[in-house]
């Protein structure tokens, strides 16, 4: 039996509070047919995708939304998207298809018939109350490492921008060096990955963008 995740008391008391507590699908039952970070950081997570994934890859895109930011080229197999609003991700063309479901309430997702190459989180990690557990479960959806390659990818990026109502404290009261930290112990905490890797993409105007990954270890 594989080990669970280490506890989240390695942070702060209240370290995942929110302004807001009230149950997220109370917050996203609107939809917002937006995005929330602008074209030069949209590329940029493009950039990093081509740069992890596999030929014809399958995608789980978490925290799923209107559009997805993959890039033209990916041609993925499947992109399966989990997300709180129904209506976004029914909008989103790059999703082959959508399960509605509030990943804070409960981070079990249940397992594929195929595992994935890449998951995605874009621009909600910030919003993650169960951080370590949603972490775990991704791993075991990836594919492990074989002969014909290594571990499935799982990418997450993020930007200076959020809902703060809806963030943790612990990214509230952090700059950007520390959201990179913060990311990386998820990683380290959740265990069964690869090191840890990070990029930044910080113009001189407009919303930077970094990125933290690594693969399924085993």
């Amino acid at each position: 039996m594989e080990a669970a995740p280490r506890s989240l008391d390695h942070f702060p008391a209240a370290a995942f509070d929110r302004v807001d507590p009230t149950a997220d699908p109370l917050f996203y039952e609107s939809p917002r047919y937006v995005v929330h970070i602008d074209d030069g950081a949209i590329a940029a997570v493009g950039a990093l995708i081509e740069r992890l994934a596999q030929p014809r890859p399958r995608v789980l895109d978490l925290l799923s939304s209107y559009r997805s930011h993959l890039p033209p080229d990916l041609a993925p197999r499947e992109v399966v998207g989990i997300g709180l609003n129904g209506a976004e991700m029914a909008a989103n063309p790059q999703l082959s298809r959508y399960t509605v479901q509030d990943l804070n309430a409960d981070p079990a997702i249940s397992a594929p018939d195929e595992p994935f190459d890449l998951a995605l989180c874009t621009v909600s990690v910030q919003y993650l109350t169960r951080p370590l557990e949603l972490f775990d479960a991704v791993r075991r959806l990836l594919r492990a490492p074989d002969a014909a390659g290594p571990g499935g990818a799982f990418l997450v990026t993020f930007s200076n921008r959020c809902f703060p109502t809806k963030a943790v404290r612990i990214w509230l009261e952090s700059d950007d060096a520390d959201h990179l930290a913060l990311v990386r112990q998820y990683f380290l905490l959740s265990g069964g990955w690869t090191a840890v890797e990070a990029a930044a993409h910080t113009p001189p105007a407009g919303d930077p963008l970094y990125g933290v990954w690594a693969r399924r270890r085993d």
